[in-house]
Formats: C-alpha cells, sequence, structure tokens
C-alpha cells in the first residue's frame, strides 16, 4: 500500500475542494498518484450525478460580481438540492468562486467547457463537487450585463440583481444597489412600457380581463365586493383620447354626487391618478420603471432614477426555486 501523506491529501484538497476522508480514500484507491486521484473523484461524482440527474436542484446560493471598472456585471446561482448545502459556507464560497471565473465568458455554456484548473473543466468541478457533497449541483440562472457603471444586490444568497447606469457618477453606487433591490424584489421583466409589443399587450388584456370576470361571478355568488374590471392594462393603450373620456366621466361623477364645480380641479387630478393606476396594472408587475419605487411608494421608479439626471440601460435577475 501507498504511504499516504498528510500534505499528499492537503494537496489534492487545494486542487478539488473535495473533503479530507474523500479525498486519503481517493489517493489511497489511487496508490498514491495524483492525476489517478483526481480521476477516482470524478468518477465518484459521475456515479452520484447519474443516480441524482432527475432530482430538484432548486436551493443553492445566489451571487453577484463586478468588475474591477464597474463595467460588467454577473449574477448566477448554483443549485443544488437542500437549504442546508445551500446556506453552507464552502458552498457559498464555491458560488462565489465560480462567478468570478464565470464573468469572463459570454455564455453559460463557453464557461462550463472552459478549464476550473489544469486538471478540470468547470463543469467536470460540478460534477465532482456532486460526488463530495452527495447532491446534484449544477449552475442555473447566469446573466452578463455591461454599462457604464454597474451595482448590484443580493438579497440573502436567494435573488441577485445588477443594473446598469449610463454613467458613474458620485452617487451612482446608492442608485444602482437601490434599482437593484427594486429588481430583486418586484422581478420585473422589462423596462419600459414602451418596449411592450402591442400583440402581446391585447392578448395579456384578453386573458386578464376574462379571469377578474371569472373571480367576480364567484365573488357575486358568495356575496363579497367584486373587483374592479379595468378597460386597459398598460399605458402603451392610454391615448390622448382615452384620457379625455376618462376625465369627462369623473367631471360627470362629480356633478352626480353634487360636488361644487369650483373644487372639481382638487378632486380631478386623484381621480385621473386612480384611473390610471387601475388601468396600467400590466406595466406595475413587469416595467421596471413604471413600478412604484419600494423605498418610496409615492413616486414611480422613474421618478426616483430622473433625480440623478442618469438613466437605467439595463439590469438583469437570477433567483431560486
Amino acid at each position: 500500500m501507498a504511504n499516504i501523506s498528510a500534505a499528499d491529501v492537503n494537496k489534492l484538497r487545494q486542487t478539488t475542494g473535495a473533503g479530507m476522508m474523500d479525498c486519503k480514500k481517493a489517493l489511497v484507491e489511487a496508490e498514491g498518484d495524483f492525476d489517478k486521484a483526481i480521476e477516482v473523484l470524478r468518477k465518484k461524482g459521475q456515479k452520484v450525478a447519474a443516480n441524482r440527474s432527475d432530482r430538484d436542484s432548486s436551493e443553492g446560493a445566489a451571487v453577484a460580481v463586478i468588475n474591477a471598472d464597474k463595467t460588467v456585471g454577473l449574477v448566477m446561482t448554483l443549485n443544488c438540492e437542500t437549504d442546508f448545502v445551500g446556506k453552507n459556507e464552502g458552498f457559498v464560497a464555491l458560488a462565489n468562486e465560480l462567478a468570478n471565473k464565470a464573468i469572463n465568458f459570454a455564455s453559460k455554456d463557453e464557461f462550463l467547457a472552459s478549464a476550473y484548473n489544469d486538471a478540470m473543466t468547470v463543469a467536470e468541478k460540478l460534477v465532482e463537487q456532486t460526488g463530495v457533497i452527495g447532491e446534484k449541483i449544477e449552475i442555473g440562472g447566469f446573466e452578463k450585463l455591461e454599462g457604464a457603471y454597474i451595482g448590484s444586490y443580493v438579497h440573502v444568497n436567494k435573488i441577485a440583481a445588477i443594473t446598469a447606469l449610463s454613467k458613474a457618477f458620485d452617487k451612482a453606487e446608492t442608485l444602482a444597489k437601490d434599482v437593484s433591490m427594486q429588481v430583486a424584489s418586484m422581478g420585473a421583466e422589462t423596462l419600459s412600457y414602451k418596449d411592450f409589443d402591442p400583440a402581446f399587450v391585447a392578448s395579456e388584456t384578453e386573458a386578464r380581463i376574462a379571469a377578474i370576470v371569472k373571480d367576480n361571478e364567484e365573488l357575486s355568488r358568495l356575496g363579497k365586493t367584486l373587483k374592479n374590471v379595468p378597460q386597459f392594462i398598460s399605458f402603451s393603450q392610454i391615448t390622448e383620447e382615452v384620457l379625455a373620456k376618462a376625465e369627462e366621466a369623473a367631471k360627470a361623477e362629480l356633478k352626480a354626487e353634487g360636488k361644487p364645480e369650483q373644487i372639481w380641479d382638487k378632486i380631478l387630478p386623484g381621480k385621473m391618478a386612480r384611473f390610471i393606476s387601475d388601468n396600467t396594472t400590466l406595466d406595475q408587475e413587469k416595467c421596471l420603471l413604471d413600478q412604484n419605487f419600494i423605498k418610496d411608494e409615492a413616486k414611480k421608479v422613474a421618478d426616483y432614477v430622473k433625480e440623478f439626471g442618469v438613466e437605467i440601460t439595463g439590469f438583469k435577475r437570477v433567483s431560486l426555486g
């Protein structure tokens, strides 16, 4: 039997990240041959990975990394099967290590095919770690972003978001972090309602109104308050003509309520704001700039960004689950 020293075990551990006992067993099986020991660990990982290929890997760690110039950012999830493993310091460290390597690659596939070290590719490293940890390990979300200034926010290693600004300035870090927090929290999918395809808005309008009408049938049967059925769901549908008609309807309502005409100007802005709010639900859900700002719901994200004199040029988000 080969004499396996503590130094040999430590060298294999440093190279592979495998546990002390796993490294010692691999070296014993390989009769002290370092390269063969790496192959032993890899084969163990392949066997475990094959047995767990159909397992759900919805836990793990979401991380964000940004280059030194703050011009390139990456958000990524390293997925595993259980929250216990996902919270492990070693697992989170591996996620951050991989992300710092991944920022240099254009796509997840390109990164997986790249060299983790002289002994293995990144994809092989994940297989090896599957054997070491005993759970399915894989890269889930992988999103890269470039811009004049990139900032990030990570929520308890479960959601990670990055935001690109049109320029760097003294408060860029604060703004980019705040907006990234908004992205992480509210899950926007696009910047503005102006990005929507008209066909998508039309289809979504029909589906959403039909769903509300159906809900109201059940609410009516139960004697409960009915939901408001909107005419529209996006500001992209609200033309000047639509706004004019809404204002006339609001005035007619005020007149019917007996409100003196001289105070209409004080009441109408609130009614029009409510009309717009009720008829732009799609924007509020999916459009970053059109959402209420989570730190001050009295303003939209667009209003908050405007205070800094810059623009949001892009954002990315990844999450577990």
